[in-house]
């Protein structure tokens, strides 16, 4: 690590800092836990409810809107909402053959994508050339984190990105942005000098346009609306460095108060975004989704967390998706496709040939890590909410899945690699007993291990079977039905039985399945090591 001390400021170049966060610490993601709760709640009664009528529908209206309004969601939006169901869902006109159910679930997701979809086109950077975004928000707000995690994003997916502090208000916003940045890789400039914001930001803006940085982040000082003093401020630095997008920082847990907030930054300087913070289980998440439908805002990346990971882009369909206990294929699909599978050439050869190794589920238990915290992949499959996995047991199952790499991290290349798997320390007894003391874990331990490797074996020998599994393109013509029936019940074989309960059993897992053959044409066999967890 470097640092670089010309007279007042600083700053760093780095490639061999530490990652952001080591703890293991995963909050839960997305959404408002209590709204989660009770919208799904609402959402399985009405679908398993036997007959559809007004009472029905009116029942479930009225436990939505509470939902909402317990939310902190604007209390003419959630009328709003109540009435435009209704107008659209007449039982009187109704036609017989109408699928009632579905009519009011559409109405009902409708109505819901306008409360939050302010219908217009977010700002997107540009590769190649110097964007200049500059964060604004409240004290507190969660500002400077949430700088560190938008240039981190951009990092990981290959931008140039840094981070400038004109934040000289502050004691001590300067030294949190640096060791944020300085985990997180990511140059920085700023002073312990200079009071001035405004010079800052002009002279940091000016160092990264001419080293051809793409996304230059400027994170300003944290205001209330009635400090004039700070608004002019903030204006100033507006107007010195003309940033390509102003990004306001909403924290979701002040309720209603993010309206009025809101409203007051956006009369003094064009915000063109919205991030919102906090997002990990505080109730109070609809004020924050009223205020960006009275700007006129869009969201493009909401905060669930501590962790620089806990930082996901915004999009408004998954997100009501979500709300309704309907998942998220498009972003499961998306998460998949990060970890680039495909490239793994030697893997997907053997997963041909149906062959699989102890070292191929050690490297499948690394990808499920990297595609985030278990509550967020879970939200995102059909029939569960991001609270269907609790804090605690979110922590568990990652601390399990930890202890399972460990104990094959005790095993030998051979043992890795054989395609004997468990059938090689079964007529070794010993190899077991060697693995354990290394590991520091029970020999039955490392049995249970073995079992879960056989499974996925033996799954991956049926798949291997499949001619056309594999194959790039549509995988419903390369795939014929009476395969991937097959195929799905032994996937169901393998599930946790309270999961494929949860999916709405065989049938909620074909209807998973068949949404993500069509969004994922070719990449099907990458998901299935994800049964148990």
């Amino acid at each position: 690590m470097r640092l670089n001390n010309q007279k007042k400021n600083y700053y760093l170049s780095s490639r061999d800092a530490t990652p952001f966060s080591d703890d293991d610490t995963w909050l839960s993601a997305g959404i408002p836990v209590e709204l989660i709760q009770l919208l799904t709640v609402v959402h399985n009664l009405f679908c398993h409810a036997t007959v559809i009528n007004k009472e029905v529908l009116d029942g479930m209206l009225k436990e939505i809107c509470a939902a909402l309004l317990e939310a902190d969601v604007n209390v003419k939006l959630v009328k709003d909402l109540r009435e435009n169901v209704r107008t659209v869902i007449d039982f009187d006109e109704m036609a017989g053959g109408l699928n009632k159910r579905r009519m009011i679930q559409s109405a009902v997701f409708k109505e819901l994508m306008k409360l939050i979809d302010p219908k217009v086109r977010a700002w997107q950077p540009t590769k190649g050339k110097s964007n200049v975004i500059m964060f604004v928000g409240l004290q507190g707000s969660g500002k400077t984190t949430t700088c560190t995690k938008l240039a981190y994003y951009y990092h990981k997916k290959g931008w140039k990105t840094c981070l400038i502090c004109a934040d000289t208000f502050r004691a001590g916003a300067f030294d949190q942005l640096k060791q944020n940045a300085t985990k997180a890789r990511i140059p920085f400039y700023g002073s312990y000098t200079e009071i001035d914001p405004v010079v800052i930001a002009q002279e940091g803006v000016e160092k990264f346009k001419a080293e051809n940085f793409e996304i230059i982040v400027v994170d300003t000082s944290g205001r209330h609306k009635q400090e004039d003093a700070l608004f002019e401020e903030m204006l100033q630095v507006y107007n010195a460095i003309h940033p390509n997008n102003v990004v306001f920082v909403m924290d979701a847990s002040i309720g209603q108060a993010c309206e009025s907030q809101a409203r007051a930054f956006k009369e003094k300087v064009d915000i063109g975004s919205v991030i919102i913070t906090k997002l990990d289980g505080h109730a109070k998440g609809g004020g924050a989704l009223s205020a960006v439908a009275a700007t006129k805002s869009p969201v493009i990346f909401i905060g669930t967390g501590e962790h620089i990971d806990d930082f996901e882009p915004f999009k408004v369909q998954p997100f009501v998706s979500k709300l309704l206990g309907m998942g998220d294929i498009e972003g499961l699909i998306d998460r998949v496709n990060e970890l680039k599978l495909d490239d793994n050439e030697e893997l997907m050869k053997k997963l041909k040939q149906g062959q699989f190794t102890l070292r191929d589920m050690y490297e499948q238990f690394q990808n499920i890590m990297k595609m985030g915290p278990f509550g967020q992949i879970m939200g995102m499959i059909p029939g569960f909410g991001s609270d269907f996995m609790s804090k605690g047991s979110e922590q568990e199952s990652m601390a399990r899945l930890k202890k399972l790499m460990t104990i094959m991290d005790s095993m030998n290349d051979q043992e890795l690699d054989s395609l004997e798997g468990e059938r090689l320390f079964a007529r070794q007894p010993s190899r077991c007993q060697r693995v354990a003391r290394g590991a520091g874990v029970s020999v039955r331990e490392v049995s249970e291990l073995l079992q879960q490797y056989k499974k996925f074996a033996q799954m991956v020998k049926k798949m291997g079977g499949i001619k056309g599994l594999f194959k790039g393109g549509d995988i419903n013509k390369n795939v014929n039905s009476a395969q991937m029936t097959k195929l799905n019940h032994q996937m169901a074989k393998m599930m946790n039985p309270r999961i494929l309960q949860q999916m709405g059993g065989m049938q909620g897992l074909q209807t998973m399945m068949r949404q993500f053959q069509q969004g994922a044409a070719g990449k099907l066999g990458n998901m299935f090591n994800m049964g148990e967890h």
